[in-house]
């Protein structure tokens, strides 16, 4: 913060975590817009249940922080739960029709998306290289927060048109052979059924998914995370993400369990070895498939047993390549 007030930095964009409001590090910093995404299972080991989760989340937008805007998903099933917490001014977005700014269209393939957003007297159709419908909302975020500023709709367009993958996020890797890998940071339930979907959408392939569910967290997820890949997925790699102080054999059996129960058994194949899980999905891959390789995303490093070790899974990939 320092470094920017001497630099005259005029807008900061912070990612704040549901831990940082619960103990009070935001405390004190004006906010100007507070902006929601989606609220989904995560973090349950820390907070216990949702509720408590998502009343962590709603300081940013209540009288505690004091947001002059609250810029709000009303597609999302917390949305009524966010509105009545909010105390600054409410400007929504979604495809509902009763949206501020109205996602009327979006459409994904493996190349990008094209957007239409509404408002009542304009229109903004943009494309953008980022794949998803979950990334469609993320560049309605994007939208709402230019509309607020007062930016003209040929300018919000091409702002949009110019956001590109972010490192280590649905970030995509094109294979010789005709084949896309897609590295994500996905480690909860419903960030890797959007991922998936996303990935499903985009390609007229085969879906091939490699993941892990993460040691010393919510255990509960487990199992859903095993259902969602085999609902998705047409073949799945199952190995470690990050065991910390766990035995990675029992998170891949709870994992696992999620699977037989879906039915997925036959279609997944269990590989501790990280790395190893990764040149078999890479192996098995056939022109116009797509890989979604969950969990570590632009993280440098793993946090296993045995402490940190180096791990870039981007460049995993292409040295695999």
């Amino acid at each position: 913060m320092k470094l920017a007030k001497v630099k005259k930095v005029d807008f900061v964009i912070l990612e704040v975590t549901a831990h940082a409001l619960h103990q009070h590090k935001m405390w004190g910093i004006p906010i100007e817009i507070a902006v929601m995404t989606n609220i989904s299972q995560d973090h349950l080991d820390y907070f216990g249940t949702m509720e408590k989760y998502a009343q962590a989340k709603a300081r940013l937008f209540s009288s505690y922080m004091k947001p002059k805007w609250c810029v709000l998903n009303i597609d999302d099933e917390w949305f009524d739960f966010y509105k009545s917490a909010s105390s600054g001014q409410v400007f929504t977005y979604g495809k509902d029709k009763s949206a501020d700014l109205r996602i009327s269209s979006i459409k994904s393939s493996a190349h990008g998306l094209s957007l239409r957003l509404d408002r009542s007297d304009h229109s903004i159709v943009t494309t953008s290289g980022v794949i998803g419908e979950f990334n469609g909302y993320n560049l309605a975020t994007v939208a709402s927060i230019c509309e607020i500023l007062g930016m003209r709709p040929d300018e919000i367009r091409k702002v949009i048109g110019a956001v590109g993958a972010v490192p280590g996020r649905m970030e995509m890797i094109t294979s010789p052979k005709g084949f896309t890998a897609v590295v994500d940071y996905a480690h909860a339930p419903d960030a890797l059924e959007k991922a998936l979907l996303a990935l499903r959408t985009a390609t007229t392939g085969k879906v091939l998914v490699v993941f892990g569910a993460t040691g010393d967290r919510d255990t509960t997820k487990r199992p859903i995370m095993g259902e969602i890949a085999v609902k998705y997925a047409d073949h799945i790699y199952l190995t470690d993400d990050e065991t910390y102080t766990e035995n990675g054999d029992i998170i891949r059996k709870a994992v696992y369990a999620g699977i037989v129960s879906a039915k997925g058994g036959t279609k997944t194949t269990e590989i501790a070895d990280r790395r190893e899980a990764i040149k078999k999905a890479l192996t098995d891959a056939k022109k116009g498939d797509m890989i979604l390789i969950a969990g570590l995303g632009h993280q440098n490093y793993r946090a296993m047993n045995e402490g940190h070790i180096p791990w870039q899974e981007t460049d995993v990939v292409r040295e695999l390549l």
